[in-house]
């Protein structure tokens, strides 16, 4: 089993009250590593409007790289606004996930839409930065990603990775919509997808974690590094019910491979639970494993699906299976 050493709670928005449209929620941290600091995107919201309903929007932190634990920036404006009226990304960019293309670097994310029947849908769509990440362009006003006659429900929580030249997708399909008493939740599962460039996608058209909870399981932010010649996904599942306290709240599971399609599940093995009390006492959720001066991070999002922010833990073993 992995061991995780928790260094505490990095970032809450709800401590910084000059940043009105990063309000609440610290959600999807995603790592980019600089000479001098760690840069973390996440996504954020402002207060809901008169009828509850939430925006999202894509924000970044730097960290010192000689001491990950310290902030040394807060960005001043989201990395990039919401999309145009009509858009698949109207009402939110959320979650996000980063990676390096030569001299740019380009950010997955789902936009959400808001619906009648249910309360959104999601597809997936990319921007790029020519500034060092410091602003984003979307490609064009539609997904890359979205909803087709296999998968007709929401696509959403991207995960990008590249290996061997390949650009490699994880995300989440929609299966179906559960009536509940308050409002109908999804149900959703993770998927990948592989490209050649990155922006035309071959999906592969299979659920690759097997269920633990039952078949309304839903499965999110699947993270794949590689280690020992094999492939590590570390990943979130909760129940589809009641999942917005400790009972039912997302947790943090695990999974290997050695060709990205077949994976074999042994959450036991992750080593990330929750804290006896605090910030992340009820749910770890959405870890991004990144490799940084010979040591390796979890960075994560802690209690109610990150309203109470990220925090960052350190492995403190390196099995056989899993040394880099």
């Amino acid at each position: 089993m992995l061991q995780w050493e928790k260094l505490g709670k990095l970032f809450d928005p709800r401590e910084h009250k000059n940043h009105p449209w990063m309000r609440e929620f610290a959600q999807s941290p995603s790592v980019l590593i600089f000479d001098e600091v760690i840069r973390v995107y996440f996504c954020s919201r402002p207060a809901p409007d008169e009828s509850g309903q939430y925006k999202s929007y894509i924000a970044f932190i730097d960290l010192d790289r000689r001491t990950p634990t310290r902030v040394v920036r807060i960005c001043d404006q989201p990395v990039m606004g919401l999309g145009g009226c009509g858009t698949f990304d109207e009402f939110g960019t959320n979650p996000v996930s980063v990676i390096r293309d030569e001299n740019r670097i380009r950010a997955y994310y789902a936009g959400w839409t808001r619906c009648e029947s249910v309360p959104f849908n999601a597809a997936i769509g990319v921007a790029i930065s020519n500034n060092n990440g410091e602003s984003f362009e979307r490609i064009g006003e539609g997904p890359v990603l979205s909803y087709t006659p296999d998968e007709p429900f929401l696509l959403g929580s991207p995960r990008i990775r590249r290996f061997n030249d390949k650009w490699c997708l994880w995300y989440v399909a929609g299966k179906r919509w559960l009536k509940t008493s308050s409002r109908p939740e999804p149900v959703y599962k993770i998927r990948m997808a592989t490209s050649s460039d990155g922006l035309i996608w071959r999906k592969a058209g299979v659920d690759l974690i097997e269920d633990k909870l039952g078949e309304d399981e839903c499965q999110a932010g699947a993270d794949v590094i590689e280690r020992a010649g094999r492939f590590h996904m570390f990943y979130s599942y909760r129940r589809s019910q009641n999942y917005k306290g400790k009972e039912g709240g997302y947790r943090i599971g695990y999974a290997v491979s050695d060709d990205l399609v077949n994976w074999k599940r042994n959450d036991e093995l992750a080593g990330m639970e929750v804290s006896a009390e605090g910030w992340d006492s009820e749910m770890v959720n959405y870890g991004h494993v990144f490799s940084l001066d010979g040591e390796t991070y979890m960075i994560y999002q802690g209690n109610e699906m990150g309203r109470a922010g990220i925090g960052l833990a350190r492995l403190q073993n390196s099995p056989d299976w899993f040394k880099p």
